[in-house]
């Protein structure tokens, strides 16, 4: 079984730096996950009035409110199936300010949508489309696309003016031995909204049963 990740990227997979192979190279059957911990130089947060929405969405660890510097980070990367029998991937980000906030997703590779699926929170309420590509240094960067909502009979396609496009950028620095990353959500009217960037290093732990506490509430079937 590939991973979600071989799939979006197809050969392309190849060209990434071999630990980011590794990191983004195993599915449910290979009975491991990968747990990063390290340290973000920075997390910010964009203009004033960006602040209450974070706060909101941050009740369901959907957006992050907090800021500061060399704050403790860990990354939690457990494969498993669904219940809907889709080969998923947690992606549990904990940042330990005075508070630890939590930023959750799920991701799924959709043929659908011909796209990896990220959904946002603990209750997948968001669906937003991933686009992968490796750059000419073997890192990896992924654009955000379309979103959409979804909570009981609603499922509409999010329109621009409201959502944040998000562009993340992982790669590997031999000289540090650890993995760098660089997360920026913009709104194309409002301008910055929040992000972070350090440095991190990965443990990869056999597992048998993935940690309830890293699954979503509810799982939504539609993409």
């Amino acid at each position: 079984m590939t991973s979600i990740f071989q799939r979006a990227l197809g050969d392309d997979f190849d060209r990434l730096h071999p630990q980011l192979q590794r990191r983004f190279g195993f599915a449910s059957a290979d009975g491991v996950a990968c747990v990063g911990t390290g340290t973000m130089d920075r997390v910010w947060h964009g203009r004033g009035f960006t602040r209450p929405f974070l706060w909101l969405g941050a009740k369901r660890h959907i957006l992050l409110p907090g800021h500061g510097r060399d704050i403790p980070f860990t990354i939690e990367n457990y494969p498993y199936r669904d219940s809907l029998g889709r080969e998923t991937v947690t992606f549990v980000r904990t940042f330990d300010f005075d508070r630890p906030r939590r930023w959750d997703a799920t991701m799924i590779y959709s043929p659908e949508r011909d796209s990896v699926v990220d959904y946002l929170g603990t209750h997948q309420h968001l669906s937003v489309d991933l686009r992968l590509s490796v750059d000419e240094r073997g890192g990896l960067l992924i654009r955000s696309g379309e979103q959409r909502f979804h909570e009981g009979p609603l499922h509409f396609r999010i329109p621009g003016l409201v959502t944040g496009t998000a562009e993340v950028r992982e790669s590997y620095d031999d000289e540090l031995g650890r993995f760098r990353i660089n997360v920026e959500v913009t709104n194309h009217r409002f301008g910055p909204l929040f992000g972070y960037h350090g440095t991190f290093t990965c443990a990869y732990p056999e597992v048998d049963l993935v940690p309830d506490a890293v699954r979503p509430v509810r799982e939504q079937a539609r993409v």
